[in-house]
């Protein structure tokens, strides 16, 4: 038959011991493999693979396997190989042409999987540290040295190092770096490197390609959501942003989840990211310095307050139903009752815990004197800290930066009530670096939403 010729065929499974380390006939399911490579099979299978035409796939399922061509295959959904449990955003680890994605496993699973490989937990936790600590980082298996020779080899047949490639990487003119990494399908994502020259350098991480949650405000938000990050995606931008840019800065103490994307939109694999990322023995952040900021997904919310000791940080950037609504649509379905009662009830068994409550000054439309009392009145029971951000304008929006004397102004009122108050200052948005200002909207951008009544004017004499 051609290559455009559809091959069914079921030959009954064996158990074969694959490249990818596995010996089991059920841990294929759904998994697509080229047969550029097929020294692994049974001599009758080889003997018949050899008959086939050198672009056929292989899909198995169990206890069968198919065959396809590959121009069916590219439009046939693939499912990755998942190997035992703890993936990176599957029910398995995640898998690269059939390697494992290291990054993409917590310790304990790392040591499992070096384990069913044959080699003692020592050597997994060796891996780690030159994965993560003692200034290695590394990203192929010729920078793992002082690792045993033949596990090294066994990590270059089996193991895949990296899911980013450095696309580029913008300078602001106060020293911001926005770097921007493509991944495998092409997609771009945007990491930010904020320096300080107190020594608390903090790297803005990214977790979705775009973003679901239509913020009027946030530039990300007229991308719409493309996908969510894997998790091995996530961390390995705090991993280059430190090897990339450590000797040019300093330490990077900080990690804040404040980049493309709402991270409670994708939990599972941000509470893994996280956790990888506060790991002893390896990033060793410390949790108060890992901060996961939400829109206010209030379960989602709730599991993180529960699962994870990582900071909190919640937009809330209005003080009423109404304005919150138009300007964040997720208040239509967890409004602010309902957000700030969850707080106060999760919070009450957290020790020494605080939320950061954060705050995007729109002039016109949230910082009146009126607002700065709703908040006070808001917040009341909720051990928290206030941070004011002022609004970073980019192209297509309508809203305007709060001017700096009304921003004190506001400042000063929390303040006399007793609030802990913050303010920050835009950083790198020459860059399109600072907050509210990441990604690059498609011709096809989420829907502006319709201005209450009440603001159109003002918003009118801002434009």
């Amino acid at each position: 038959a051609g290559d455009d010729c559809l091959m069914c065929v079921c030959l009954r499974m064996r158990r074969i011991r694959f490249s990818g380390g596995g010996s089991s006939n059920c841990a294929l399911l759904g998994t697509t493999f080229p047969f550029s490579n097929y020294t692994n099979f049974p001599l009758k299978t080889k003997s018949f693979l050899k008959l086939l035409p050198s672009r056929t796939l292989l899909i198995f399922t169990t206890p069968h396997y198919r065959l396809v061509t590959a121009a069916q295959h590219s439009s046939t959904p693939q499912t990755n190989l998942s190997v035992g449990s703890g993936g990176d955003g599957r029910n398995g680890y995640a898998l690269k042409d059939s390697k494992v994605v290291l990054k993409g496993m917590r310790y304990t699973d790392l040591e499992k999987w070096v384990q069913s490989h044959g080699y003692r937990p020592a050597q997994a936790l060796m891996l780690w540290k030159r994965l993560y600590g003692d200034n290695i980082w590394a990203q192929c298996s010729e920078e793992l040295e002082g690792l045993n020779k033949d596990f090294r080899k066994m990590l270059s047949e089996h193991a895949e190092f990296k899911t980013l490639n450095l696309k580029d990487i913008l300078t602001a003119s106060d020293g911001t770096k926005k770097i921007l990494f493509k991944l495998e399908d092409g997609l771009v994502i945007e990491t930010v490197l904020i320096p300080c020259e107190r020594g608390r350098n903090t790297v803005c991480i990214s977790s979705q390609v775009g973003c679901a949650m239509n913020c009027q405000f946030c530039y990300t938000g007229r991308m719409g959501l493309k996908r969510n990050l894997s998790t091995s995606e996530i961390v390995e931008q705090a991993v280059l942003a430190r090897r990339l840019l450590s000797s040019e800065v300093g330490p990077i103490s900080n990690v804040v989840f404040m980049g493309m994307g709402e991270p409670l939109h994708n939990i599972e694999n941000v509470l893994k990211a996280a956790d990888i990322l506060v790991d002893e023995q390896g990033l060793h952040f410390s949790p108060r310095k890992v901060t996961v900021s939400t829109s206010g997904l209030v379960p989602q919310l709730k599991r993180f307050l529960r699962e994870s000791n990582c900071a909190l940080a919640v937009s809330l950037n209005a003080t009423t139903d109404e304005v919150r609504s138009w300007i964040m649509p997720i208040n239509r379905k967890f409004n602010l009752n309902l957000l700030l009662g969850t707080l106060r009830e999760e919070l009450q068994s957290k020790h020494k815990y605080k939320v950061l409550f954060e705050y995007v000054m729109l002039a016109g439309v949230n910082d009146s004197v009126e607002d700065a009392k709703r908040l006070i009145d808001l917040v009341q029971g909720i051990p928290c800290k206030i941070n004011l951000i002022t609004f970073n304008p980019h192209s297509g929006s309508f809203f305007k930066p709060t001017k700096r004397e009304k921003i004190i102004e506001f400042r000063d009122i929390l303040a006399e009530a007793g609030c802990v108050v913050l303010f920050r200052w835009s950083r790198g948005d020459d860059q399109m670096a600072a907050c509210g200002q990441l990604g690059k909207p498609g011709e096809i951008q989420a829907p502006v939403l319709r201005v209450p009544s009440q603001f159109q004017a003002v918003l009118e004499a801002a434009a």
